[in-house]
């Protein structure tokens, strides 16, 4: 078991592969899908709030690096209009469902609901993206994926109380970047075509 401190440096991680992800966005290089990062800003920051009102300490910097760096990322992409992954069918229903997951939560008022509920509301944000990234992973860089993942690990690994608020989004995170990381390094959509 880490050090709690450890997640700074996971924190850290997490930023350096936003800012690449941000540079690359705003000079048309990726193309983030508007409807999974901003719900990827969404999702995470009322987590944070949850895992907060439920007394988890410094591990909860991952999940508001992981609302905050998101945000950062849909507002770049409004900055170089080259740098918009166009919007279909599956990205307006995942974004229904996945807001419909986020009013189910606040009509509870539960931590742990809300912790469940954002995690499937942002497991639908990732949709979209995971679908783009099996079809044109050109559009997308691993960096920010592999950080993320190793960020969520490394908060995994401080987790003294194994409790849903505790290890519940840090262990999501850590698998759906790593999803998405393979997917997109390997470009493993493109081997199947």
């Amino acid at each position: 078991m880490l050090n709690e401190n450890f997640v700074i440096l996971g924190a850290l991680l997490n930023v350096i592969g936003t800012i690449s992800y941000l540079i690359q966005t705003i000079q048309g290089k990726v193309k983030p899908n508007r409807v999974t990062w901003g719900l990827w800003a969404l999702a995470p920051l009322i987590v944070f709030i949850a895992e907060i009102k439920q007394g988890v300490g410094i591990q909860s910097l991952m999940t508001l690096i992981l609302g905050f760096n998101p945000l950062m990322v849909f507002l770049a992409s409004f900055v170089n209009k080259k740098s918009f992954w166009k919007l279909g069918y599956l990205d307006i229903i995942c974004a229904i469902l996945s807001l419909s997951g986020l009013i189910l939560w606040y009509l509870t008022k539960i931590g742990n609901v809300a912790i469940i509920f954002s995690i499937l509301a942002d497991g639908l944000a990732a949709v979209p993206t995971m679908a783009k990234s099996w079809c044109a992973p050109e559009t997308e860089d691993y960096k920010v994926f592999l950080l993320t993942a190793i960020s969520a690990m490394i908060t995994l690994l401080t987790v003294k109380i194994w409790t849903l608020a505790y290890y519940g989004f840090p262990t999501y995170v850590f698998l759906i970047c790593l999803v998405m990381f393979v997917l997109i390094k390997f470009r493993i959509g493109k081997r199947f075509k």
